[in-house]
């Protein structure tokens, strides 16, 4: 194919997907949103959410299928409040089989059943954490520069200094003999990790910041009464049930401007507080859809375009405003940005995925 596209060939380009990306708003919900609020009493991390802060949070919406369509066999929940020193998160999953085999810190946690929290704190989909634990309490902990996607680097080495886990079974672990209710999940994860990835050194108090949570949950074998992944007669593992929060559309958690919306609230828990999603976070969903589609449609097409100049894509109205994309070629690659009519900021992705937001 030849790199250098004629503008023909770029416009058409960009009119599938603007109709792609239409599709997607009419089909797609926003992602979720939570409200935390400020603990009143202090937490003791034993997986187990007896504390008043616990039981007066609120629980989140009941996890679905990460590609919106199916209902999970077994529910999960999770809640979160936070205090000056830590973010608090407690899980509860249902699980009539409690198993786990892996023991060792920082190995590939989710081939067992696990749960998982993803964070971006400032919402740019670079620099963001993932966590993984399962039910015997062992946690991978990695940092990643950039989504997969965009090439970038997994720093796995990373840990979460000062981080507090623990697990309760109701039921017994790694029990084949009875029927268990499920496990819960308990995590304090200290502001000063939280804050390096973040824009500013502060706890984001009345601000959002965009989650993940997952859980993956394995069909298992007995192997000698032992519990292990299940396979087909080919030998090969059974794919694994992906449950999350807030749906991803496609079975990748690596979709960052996918997650959810947390914001913290000052007030303590058991107030009442509300927190709507800001226009231009939707300008930004359509902007992203728009992104994945020109690196996945025709990487090579868009980014070896040399020549300087600018595609104006069709307008589209998103909360009753018109929003015109663009697309400006430079001589390293592209960014694709609109002006927004709501607070007259420039939002824009550059070519590695990373996005702006200027004044």
């Amino acid at each position: 194919m030849n790199r250098y596209l004629d503008t023909k060939k770029v416009i058409s380009l960009i009119l599938f997907i603007l109709y792609m990306g239409s599709v997607w708003l009419v089909a797609q919900e926003a992602p979720r949103k939570y409200v935390s609020f400020k603990a009143i009493d202090g937490i003791q991390v034993d997986g187990m959410d007896q504390e008043d802060s616990w039981k007066k949070a609120d629980w989140s919406d009941t996890f679905i299928d990460i590609e919106g369509k199916k209902e999970p066999a077994y529910k999960t929940q999770m809640k979160m409040v936070w205090d000056e020193k830590y973010l608090y998160f407690f899980a509860k999953l249902e699980e009539p089989n409690v198993w786990g085999t892996l023991k060792q810190r920082d190995t590939v946690i989710f081939y067992n059943n696990d749960f998982e929290i993803f964070i971006d704190p400032d919402g740019d989909t670079h620099n963001y954490m993932e966590f993984e634990m399962n039910a015997l309490n062992t946690v991978w902990d990695l940092f990643l520069t950039k989504p997969y996607r965009n090439q970038g680097k997994v720093l796995d080495s990373w840990d979460i200094q000062g981080i507090m886990t623990a697990v309760h079974v109701d039921g017994t672990l790694n029990n084949p003999n009875d029927i268990d209710k499920g496990w819960s999940v308990e995590i304090a994860i200290p502001w000063e990790v939280l804050k390096e990835a973040n824009s500013h050194n502060d706890i984001p108090v009345n601000e959002f910041w965009r989650f993940g949570f997952s859980r993956v949950n394995w069909e298992f074998d007995l192997n000698d009464g032992r519990y292990a992944r299940k396979k087909d007669t080919k030998g090969n593992y059974l794919p694994e049930y992906n449950w999350v929060w807030s749906p991803q559309w496609v079975i990748n958690m690596h979709e960052p401007e996918k997650w959810g919306y947390v914001y913290f609230s000052d007030k303590e828990v058991g107030a009442t507080d509300t927190f709507t999603i800001p226009e231009d976070e939707h300008i930004k969903w359509y902007l992203y859809e728009l992104y994945r589609d020109m690196i996945d449609v025709d990487k090579q097409a868009v980014v070896g375009k040399k020549a300087n100049g600018q595609v104006f894509a069709a307008s589209k109205k998103i909360l009753g405003k018109k929003i015109t994309p663009i697309v400006e070629y430079q001589k390293d690659g592209f960014v694709l940005w609109t002006k927004s009519p709501f607070t007259n900021k420039t939002l824009m992705i550059k070519d590695d995925g990373k996005f702006l937001s200027i004044d």
